[in-house]
């Protein structure tokens, strides 16, 4: 029963949401007024399979992340995302907990940013949104859940990401990361899923561990990446990350030199891979 009204409400809400006000074109072939399932989808990094069982009442107990996304997708009030984290069994995100919600205005930079490689992470480096060039370059993340998103799991436990990286460079992006961490815990001690997070890395990545009990501090900076794409081989990109003043939101851009054949693979990359995301 449960299941069903969690379903019933998301179905009820991608209705009543255009696509205009989510940042999509819109096509004179719609029949219906609201998302497509397949939009919502992409809108919210889940594949459409999940979705569908999900708004069918067939998958049980979603985590707070794809609540989120869901969320932010929907471009629920906050009210309305209240509800829907107590409709999947879940409390409703409290002033103790990493905030989440990508603002409105953030959501507008993603919009008016349709062309460039852009993801938005919460303070813990959990993927909140990608974009489809974001998500072309990088990799589709709709498939991962939970602990996968996390951009620090990945990096110490899990597969990694595709930016190549020196001995040197590999120094400061792990310090920049645990120095991170280390400043969400401070700010937000209650966390529970940043409570988990920690233990999990100092418990199963040695090296996490070393750097954390080490007392090891760093921040990130404006930086120069190699990223090897399995198709188009290698991009050397400039990378930013804004932090939003309030909230804790990273947002990485990824863009080239104009002009440069870096500029124009990455172009044809975007094209590319943002087909092959919404066929």
């Amino acid at each position: 029963m449960a299941e069903a009204k969690f379903g019933q409400a998301v179905r009820r809400w991608r209705d009543q949401v255009s696509p205009e006000a989510a940042g999509l074109p819109t096509g004179r072939s719609r029949r219906a007024a609201g998302l497509r399932r397949e939009e919502l989808a992409l809108l919210a990094g889940i594949s459409v399979d999940y979705l569908t069982r999900l708004e069918q009442g067939r998958a049980a107990h979603p985590s707070a992340q794809v609540v989120a996304a869901l969320a932010r997708a929907l471009r629920l009030s906050d009210a309305e995302r209240a509800h829907l984290h107590r409709l999947a069994g879940l409390a409703p995100p409290g002033p103790h907990t990493i905030p989440t919600e990508v603002t409105p205005s953030v959501q507008r930079l993603l919009d008016r940013l349709a062309g460039t490689p852009v993801a938005v992470y919460d303070a813990t480096w959990t993927l909140l949104v990608a974009n489809p060039p974001y998500a072309a370059l990088m990799g589709d993340p709709s498939g991962w859940r939970g602990d996968e998103r996390n951009g620090v799991w990945r990096h110490f436990l899990g597969p990694g990401s595709r930016v190549r990286l020196g001995p040197e460079e590999r120094r400061g992006f792990e310090a920049a990361l645990v120095g991170d961490l280390r400043s969400a815990a401070a700010h937000y001690p209650a966390d529970p899923r940043l409570g988990r997070l920690l233990a999990d890395l100092r418990a199963h990545s040695p090296r996490f561990a070393e750097l954390w009990d080490a007392g090891v501090v760093g921040r990130h900076a404006t930086a120069r990446k190699t990223v090897d794409h399995p198709h188009v081989g290698p991009l050397t990109l400039d990378c930013d990350v804004l932090t939003v003043a309030g909230s804790d939101l990273r947002i990485m851009v990824y863009t080239a030199e104009p002009g440069s054949p870096d500029a124009e693979r990455l172009a044809l990359l975007t094209v590319l891979g943002t087909q092959s995301l919404r066929g």
